[in-house]
Formats: C-alpha cells, structure tokens, sequence
C-alpha cells in the first residue's frame, strides 16, 4: 500500500502542475492576442517576450507534467490491486471521462499555441477568457469526483457543473463590465 501511495503522491505533484500550466497559459494567450493590437514597436517586443514565455511554460512545464501525471495514473489503475478495483467503479468511468476531456482541452490549447506562435490571432481576447474557465471546469468536477466517490448523485453532480458554469460566466461578464467602465 506504502507503494501506491508514492504512485498518488507523484500522480497528485503533476496534476497539480499540469493544471497551473494550463491555467496560466492561458491567460499568456489572452496577453498575446492583446500585444497584437499595440502599436509598433511595443506589439513586435510583447509578441517576441510572450512567444518565449509560452513556449517555456509549453514545452518544459505543462507537457511534461501532462505526461507524468498519465504515466502514474495508468501506473496506479493498472498495476496496483486498488487501480484495478477502482476501474470497476461508477465514480472512477465518470472522472475518466472528464480526464479525456482535460486531454481534448489540453489538445486544443496545443492548437491555439501554434497558431499563436506562427503569428496567426484566430481568437478575441474575449474567448480566451472564456476558454480559461474549462480547466477550473473540469478541476472542479474531478475533484470532487475523487473525494466523494460513491456518495455523489450523479444527476445532482451534473446539474452542479453547470450551474457552476453559468455562475462563472456571469461572473465574466460582471468583470467585464467593470473593465470597460474604466
């Protein structure tokens, strides 16, 4: 048990840190749309810092966490007595499924991250914003996924993801209203 519980702890470590990644990715979007609209020369020496800045946090923290975080949970479902109990569980099909969905929004940031690399602004700032909020999503229905297991009604659960998401919505459109006030 001491074993798997190393496995979790590691599995837990790069969770974590895929999920910062993602979050302030992100948001290094929003600024780099945003420097695209500045006047020359500052767009060219904000474009230029936050290409670096995204690439960096890309390619040497969020990737390989994304990967580490898959390899000790396979590792942990697979190759453990417990793994291989929980995978008969409801509660676990259900967070696989918003684990795929982490990976389909962790497969369009890549997307995003391309274009913005080769210049290409196909999103508002706006969106991005917006787009932010699936990662906080999909975090909050694993996590408590995770910690109520057996105890979570599944259509209450369900229903509470999405009012989870209208109240972020409006929360964004209140925010943006202050800032276009200033």
């Amino acid at each position: 048990m001491e074993y798997y519980n190393y496995l979790k702890s590691l599995h837990l470590i790069f969770v974590i840190t895929w999920f910062a990644g993602l979050f302030y990715i992100v948001r290094l979007f929003v600024y780099q749309i945003e420097a695209a609209d500045k006047p020359s020369p500052e767009k060219e020496i904000l474009q230029k810092q936050y290409k670096i800045m995204t690439y960096r946090l890309w390619y040497i923290i969020t990737w390989p966490s994304a990967v580490l975080a898959s390899i000790f949970a396979f590792w942990m479902l697979f190759f453990t007595d417990l793994g291989q109990a929980w995978l008969k569980m409801p509660w676990m099909h259900v967070k696989l499924g918003f684990v795929f969905a982490l990976y389909l929004y962790h497969a369009k940031c890549q997307q995003i991250f391309n274009q913005l690399q080769n210049d290409e602004v196909k999103y508002t700032n706006t969106f991005m914003r917006l787009w932010n909020e699936g990662a906080t999503i999909i975090l909050f229905a694993v996590v408590f996924l995770v910690i109520l297991k057996n105890a979570v009604n599944w259509i209450y659960g369900v229903i509470g993801i999405f009012l989870f998401s209208i109240l972020i919505m409006l929360g964004f459109k209140f925010y943006k209203r202050i800032r276009e006030k200033k």
